[in-house]
């Protein structure tokens, strides 16, 4: 037994190198969320409370999500992250989506503690919530507690709780010049006002992320490129990209305003046309991937096929 907590320790020792390898341009961040879950590892969080709380805010397109989804697959494992997006529960009937409606319905809140009894709920663009909703919220924060429409209450204490909010985003491309500490101060004040401040209090951990710059663009599209390299090479597609496929993506993909989000889209849009153009002219597939500057897209070239010597 004391084997297995000393190895967990050490593992949680790598979660915040293990984040900072795949969340780029959010350095600030990835120490404070480390702290929030080492402490909900090692049960340090309170009593009948979640593992730990999160608010985070900032633009679209730089990481909140992809910062939830990383934790919980090194903490939980692959699955444990259950998604809830509110611009779905603006209205007090959704209420019933969300706890069940009828008596045996389970809810979507419901479904996702069927499918896991830990991990991460994430509660995404909190600030479109219903009224009636956020009541719930503050059930969750205070007791880890919610009694479903069927009357049934689950205990949602083995969860980590996340809220993501795009308040006071806007306001950033006016304050580029300024330093982050300010951004950060004029961020964390729009949502104090914005929110319940009784929501706003409990939650543990109030963090803003930041723009993404062209240089940590450029890292995450490297990222990217070889998440998609791996994922076509598992389809037996292999292929060999040349210095140029890189930078091409980049100035196709980059958005100063929507982050990485059009970065993703680009790589998998532009990888799999040449990808599909290729397998439909010669049923390949594989070969070096390159730039066809002329039609301003990725092609895939076939292999030299080396000429053998006659004896």
């Amino acid at each position: 037994m004391k084997a297995d907590a000393r190895s967990n320790d050490i593992k949680l020792l790598e979660l915040e190198s293990y984040m900072r390898a795949r969340i780029r341009g959010q350095d600030h961040v990835l120490p404070r969320v480390t702290s929030v879950l080492q402490r909900g590892e090692l049960g340090l969080a309170k009593p009948n409370r979640p593992r730990g709380s999160c608010l985070f805010l900032g633009p679209t397109g730089v990481g909140k999500t992809e910062t939830a989804l990383t934790f919980t697959d090194f903490l939980f494992g692959p699955g444990k992250l259950f998604r809830f997006d509110m611009s779905e529960y603006q209205t007090q009937e959704s209420l019933g989506v969300l706890l069940g409606g009828k008596l045996g319905e389970r809810g979507t809140l419901g479904l996702a503690f069927d499918k896991a009894g830990f991990g991460t709920l994430l509660f995404d663009e909190i600030e479109k919530a219903h009224a009636r909703v956020l009541d719930i919220f503050l059930q969750i924060l205070d007791a880890a507690r919610v009694t479903m429409a069927s009357g049934e209450t689950l205990d949602l204490s083995p969860f980590y709780v996340v809220f993501t909010s795009n308040i006071g985003a806007a306001d950033l491309l006016n304050l580029q010049h300024s330093t982050f500490a300010t951004m950060e101060r004029h961020v964390l004040t729009r949502a104090q006002q914005a929110m319940r401040p009784e929501l706003f209090a409990r939650i543990a951990e109030k963090l803003v992320f930041n723009r993404l710059d062209y240089d940590h663009q450029l890292e995450i599209a490297q990222m990217l490129l070889n998440a998609e390299l791996d994922f076509l090479r598992a389809k037996g597609c292999d292929l060999q990209p040349d210095s140029a496929v890189l930078p091409f993506i980049v100035r196709r993909g980059f958005h100063p305003k929507l982050g990485a989000r059009p970065m993703r889209d680009t790589v998998e849009k532009l990888l799999g046309d040449a990808v599909a153009a290729d397998v439909l002219a010669r049923g390949d597939g594989s070969g070096k991937l390159t730039v066809d500057a002329e039609r301003n897209r990725l092609i895939v070239l076939p292999n030299s096929v080396p000429q053998r010597l006659t004896p």
